[in-house]
């Protein structure tokens, strides 16, 4: 059974979500202290984490940011709010998704499902260490090494990467990448692929490899194959 950490304030809204989800045999926890969250976060240690925006004393990112010094654990926000800088705010601090309220729960469970089925299934038939312009990628530990260091990765990330390599040298369209990281292309908005490629690029750049992950305007990306070891 998969452990759920719900941080909403809204009780209603809490207690409506936990009684969705627990129907589909999932184990949800919600947040006893908005003071102590990440207090709270450590003890329940969640398999996925679901975050509002709005919150008591801090909002949620800053507790996405706080998480994502600690942990690599998917993390979907949800938001009554809908300005575009909220969901990219979202997708660069390292969230995984982002729902808008009011939400239909249909998609907010085909949302979970994907993340967990991709997070923590899609890794076992893979080989788990790679070699890719001199580094080493670790799909395990989401972790990319070379000579100028070590980087760690989000789930998202080190999958989009995955994929680039897969298929290294050849182009990668952004459709095939929405399907296989979301499985369901209307789940997901073009944007947040977006994002979260620029995101891993910058990355990247952190050691000397984000010019190897290009842009094909109109047509998707492609890992080069520009080093070895």
């Amino acid at each position: 059974m998969f452990k759920l950490l719900v941080i909403e304030d809204d009780k209603s809204l809490f207690h409506e979500i936990k009684e969705r989800l627990t129907q589909w045999s999932y184990d949800v926890h919600g947040i006893k202290d908005f003071n102590q969250v990440m207090d709270e976060f450590s003890e329940i240690k969640p398999d996925l984490v679901i975050i509002d925006i709005q919150l008591p004393k801090y909002d949620g990112f800053h507790w996405c940011r706080m998480i994502r010094s600690h942990s690599n654990v998917p993390i979907i926000f949800l938001s009554s709010r809908d300005h575009p800088t909220d969901m990219v705010m979202s997708m660069q601090l390292g969230a995984d998704d982002y729902i808008q309220k009011p939400f239909h729960f249909d998609v907010l469970i085909a949302k979970i499902q994907a993340i967990l089925r991709r997070v923590y299934n899609y890794s076992t038939d893979q080989i788990q260490l790679k070699t890719w312009c001199g580094a080493t990628i670790d799909y395990e530990k989401n972790t990319v090494s070379n000579e100028s260091g070590t980087i760690e990765l989000t789930k998202n990330e080190t999958y989009i990467l995955r994929e680039l390599i897969e298929h290294k040298n050849n182009i990668v369209s952004r459709e095939e990448l929405i399907n296989s990281l979301w499985e369901d292309e209307r789940f997901i908005s073009d944007n947040t692929l977006t994002v979260n490629v620029n995101r891993l690029r910058k990355r990247l750049d952190e050691i000397g490899l984000g010019q190897y992950i290009e842009t094909k305007v109109g047509q998707g990306y492609i890992a080069k194959e520009g080093k070895t070891l």
